[in-house]
């Protein structure tokens, strides 16, 4: 490693840690967000068209200033309908949403399972407005591995004494959280829809901290988020699909605005369902980073990819390489509506 690499790699980590006090106890976020839709709101639970849908995503962020201590995530999650034709074609749908996170030199971890339900209404005659509300629990072990880390009180009149602090003893922090939200999806035709959400994550404020010192436990911020995505056909084959994902936590907010672009290179355009599609998307999240996704859709499969360019503060340190992520989602086809021109727009989270 360079002096250049390890100064810039120094000067992150330093940055990182000075502002903890900010970063700590916030919850994950992703580029790719369509990709986990039960982190985003318990309501999109089962908000799609087809009896499955199953979805893993990937996430490597600052490999180029961290090395081997880069931020790296792993999500995975499967919902479908359980229970149909309550009223109507009103529907119960369940799902599970595992994700993996781990950070830094001390291999900072995080695994969270989530376990979702949502009841979907249909409103109106024609069956084209659907509300949904949700309900979400989930559990949470956190681990750091002291042994490679140090700390200042190891240190004494420049001699390195060992011992870690006694309110350390890297023992894992666990606690369970209770999220919920509402959602509301409108097909106003057979080439526009339209879907929108609010949500509310960690509504009991789950105490966490690695520190055993008295008073020294962290409740877990309130995660407030809003969604709003569309899909618009302008043509037989090109649609343009944007999207916003506002998010605030404790003192943080966050918001991601753009749009994907999608194109019907083979297939027959009135069979959407079948039918193979390229996207490009171009995206920005404030103060962070400007984002470009790509990808290819077939016959219920997706497969994206995304790269983010760091546009924050830590844009020295990383040369502006912010995160790379690679996401799978499948959906099943309904074998009633396979053949129609469908636009569900719920799909799009």
């Amino acid at each position: 490693m360079t002096k250049k690499n390890i100064i810039q790699r120094v000067s992150l980590t330093a940055a990182i840690a000075i502002s903890a006090s900010c970063a700590f106890a916030q919850d994950i976020h992703f580029t790719q967000f369509n990709a986990t839709p039960l982190i985003l709101n318990p309501a999109f639970t089962g908000g799609f068209d087809g009896p499955i849908r199953a979805s893993a995503i990937y996430r490597d962020q600052w490999r180029s200033a961290l090395g081997s201590a880069s931020y790296r995530t792993f999500a995975v999650s499967v919902d479908a309908p359980i229970v149909r034709d309550l009223t109507g074609d009103d529907y119960l749908a369940g799902g599970v949403q595992l994700y993996n996170d781990v950070a830094g030199d001390g291999n900072l971890s995080n695994f969270s399972g989530l376990l979702s339900v949502a009841y979907h209404k249909f409103l109106g005659l024609d069956g084209n407005k659907d509300l949904s509300v949700g309900l979400q629990g989930g559990y949470t072990s956190k681990t750091i591995d002291l042994s490679k880390l140090y700390f200042g009180s190891q240190f004494q009149s420049g001699t390195f004494t060992g011992p870690i602090s006694s309110s350390f003893d890297g023992s894992p922090v666990r606690y369970f959280t209770v999220n919920a939200g509402i959602g509301y999806s409108h097909r106003f035709s057979d080439r526009f829809g339209l879907s929108l959400g609010v949500a509310g994550n960690n509504l009991n404020q789950p105490k966490e901290s690695l520190s055993k010192e008295k008073n020294s436990d962290v409740g877990l911020g309130r995660r407030l988020s809003g969604q709003i995505g569309a899909i618009w056909y302008t043509g037989e084959r090109f649609s343009v699909r944007p999207a916003v994902l506002y998010q605030a936590q404790s003192s943080t907010t966050e918001i991601i605005a753009g749009s994907e672009f999608h194109y019907i290179v083979a297939g027959d355009p009135e069979i959407k369902a079948l039918a193979t599609g390229l996207f490009l998307g171009g995206w920005y999240r404030n103060n962070d980073a400007a984002m470009v996704s790509a990808g290819i859709e077939h016959r219920g499969l997706r497969v994206g990819v995304a790269y983010d360019y760091n546009t924050s503060k830590y844009n020295t340190a990383t040369n502006g390489k912010g995160g790379f992520e690679i996401c799978l989602r499948f959906i099943g086809l309904n074998p009633i509506n396979a053949a129609r021109n469908l636009v569900y727009p719920c799909s799009r989270f």
